[in-house]
């Protein structure tokens, strides 16, 4: 256990920092899943749809600390790939 008060407060962030970014990886795993399902249905509209939300979804996910920029653009790029080739 830590002893200074300022090692007990860094603990006690981290674990809310924990929890809040499993909460935002769950939800990109949610979104990519949208569109990759969408991608293997054949659904045209509905991919380009999804893929719409989840490249705004995951770059908001960049600016709140979640992701790194270079992750999230092989991502969007990955996705992006999969629906133009619908």
């Amino acid at each position: 256990m830590a002893n200074h008060k300022s090692s007990i407060k860094r603990i006690r962030q981290t674990i809310v920092r924990t929890e809040r970014n499993r909460f935002y990886r769950t939800r990109l795993k949610n979104i990519v899943k949208g569109v990759t399902t969408a991608v293997e249905a054949g659904n045209k509209e509905e991919a380009t749809a999804a893929f719409k939300v989840a490249n705004q979804q995951i770059h908001k996910f960049v600016s709140k600390g979640v992701l790194k920029k270079e992750t999230a653009a092989r991502k969007v790029s990955r996705l992006h790939k999969s629906v133009n080739a619908l």
